[in-house]
């Protein structure tokens, strides 16, 4: 079936599933050769009850989950710190990867993943093409890289807190509309994934510099102009590191 007009496309972000379920369920195996599936049992519980909520006259006519395919990609070849703070996937949890790409397709769902690729990156390009075709697009996620993307028929729901998030959603969180998130975290950093940003700027700062410049680029262009003396010398002395970052933002 053509996706275009009055339909209306989910993707889930099967890595966090994947994650979420692993610290969330207690150690189990498989009797038959101790193979550990806790993973595998709660990412299947948690798609179950995703189909299952969405089952009324706003049900999705087409949906995919989509996975992360490795840990490297083209971001760690643009910036090779990113995410370089990361634990090593744990052991028990490698083996289940390949069981719930299974369990995906045995839902009759499709599998989406990507070699250099982040999850990200598919949900942001399919969430773009569903827009572009006049159809509407719910990510089902709650990664807040991917609040850029809402806005002209994308939403977001956060499952684990039963939580539409929309344009208004994310400007309360940010502090700016949904296509200036990524010169906020270019410019406030980001623990999570390594992002360094600029020393002693967060968030709120951030957003007030970017509404009153109106992006990240305009604001390094006439960081001269700030008023603040710190602020102004901590964008001049580390604008170099917040451009490369920029650059290799998400979607």
């Amino acid at each position: 079936m053509a996706f275009g007009k009055g339909h209306h496309l989910h993707l889930v972000d099967g890595s966090a599933f994947i994650f979420r379920a692993y610290h969330a369920l207690p150690p189990l195996t498989r009797k038959s050769d101790g193979l550990p599936i806790g993973a595998v049992a709660g990412f299947c519980n948690m798609i179950h009850r995703m189909i299952e909520a969405n089952t009324g006259p706003d049900a999705p006519t087409h949906a995919a989950v989509v996975f992360d395919k490795g840990s490297h990609t083209f971001r760690n070849d643009m910036y090779d710190l990113y995410k370089a703070n990361r634990d090593a996937m744990p052991e028990d949890l490698r083996p289940q990867m390949p069981l719930t790409r299974e369990a995906t397709r045995a839902f009759n769902l499709a599998c989406l993943e990507l070699e250099n690729y982040e999850a990200d990156d598919i949900i942001a390009t399919l969430a773009r093409q569903a827009r572009e075709a006049g159809g509407r697009c719910t990510i089902i996620s709650s990664d807040k890289d991917l609040m850029q993307l809402v806005g002209g028929g994308v939403e977001m729901f956060d499952a684990m807190k039963n939580l539409r998030i929309d344009s208004d959603g994310v400007e309360a969180k940010f502090g700016v509309r949904p296509d200036r998130v990524v010169d906020v975290q270019a410019l406030a950093g980001d623990s999570v994934d390594n992002i360094p940003g600029a020393p002693g700027i967060g968030i709120k700062t951030a957003a007030l510099l970017i509404n009153e410049f109106g992006d990240l680029e305009t604001l390094l262009a006439r960081a001269e102009e700030i008023p603040q003396p710190k602020r102004r010398q901590t964008l001049i002395e580390f604008a170099d590191q917040i451009r490369p970052v920029k650059a290799a933002g998400h979607a």
